[in-house]
């Protein structure tokens, strides 16, 4: 015998979701509005470029318009669900990458993210130390790379994570300490090694007399 009252989906038509999944144009508008430069800075730390990470984030969005229908209705925010593809765009794009790695190596080497990108990238201390990390990351495996870049790069709470990579919160935050652990370790060498292979060499047969001595000071201040 019916009760009269109507039955609610799964996915309620009341939940602040339900005009995403709709399609609402205007819903789409304030989705990119509230997190396009979340998503554009994460890929900018993740890549350490400006271009592609443009890129990303038009295909993270074109994807959220055609999967809008697996939208959830948990939690009030689709941010973890918005990141996620946004982490399958760039693990997507970083395969293309190596499948083109072959011809890219024949271009010369990209430029470090320069100083004035600070403001995109959470002011990190400046270039230098963005593409340590940056490489330092690379050398991590892959779960706590994404999870350092999404909990530390982008300010994404262990919960957020964890819905956004689809994991246990125990997981996220088990990785993000084996990640934060290795990497003062790595980040320290690639900083090291970038020191090291910048540093001017004495030219050959100079030997090192007071001309070195009165130019110590200069390049200790300047290193």
């Amino acid at each position: 015998m019916g009760t009269g009252v109507p039955v609610r989906t799964r996915q309620g038509v009341n939940h602040p979701h339900s005009r995403l999944r709709a399609g609402d144009p205007e819903a789409f508008r304030d989705l990119f509005r509230d997190h396009s430069f979340l998503v554009y800075r994460h890929a900018v730390r993740v890549t350490g470029n400006w271009a592609l990470a443009e890129d990303v984030v038009s295909l993270a969005f074109l994807e959220a318009w055609r999967l809008r229908g697996k939208l959830r209705d948990e939690g009030d925010s689709p941010r973890p669900w918005l990141m996620g593809i946004a982490v399958n765009v760039l693990r997507n794009t970083t395969r293309a990458a190596c499948r083109h790695s072959a011809a890219m190596s024949r271009l010369p080497a990209a430029d470090a993210v320069p100083d004035f990108a600070d403001e995109l990238v959470g002011r990190m201390a400046d270039s230098e130390e963005l593409a340590a990390a940056r490489k330092a990351l690379a050398r991590l495996r892959r779960p706590e790379r994404e999870v350092f870049a999404l909990c530390v790069w982008s300010g994404l709470g262990c919960a957020e994570a964890a819905a956004t990579l689809g994991v246990p919160v125990g997981t996220v935050r088990s990785r993000l300490c084996r990640a934060r652990n290795r990497l003062r370790r790595l980040a320290d060498e690639e900083l090291r090694a970038a020191k090291k292979n910048t540093e001017p060499h004495p030219p050959p047969g100079q030997t090192q007399g007071s001309r070195d001595t009165a130019a110590r000071p200069y390049k200790e201040t300047h290193r």
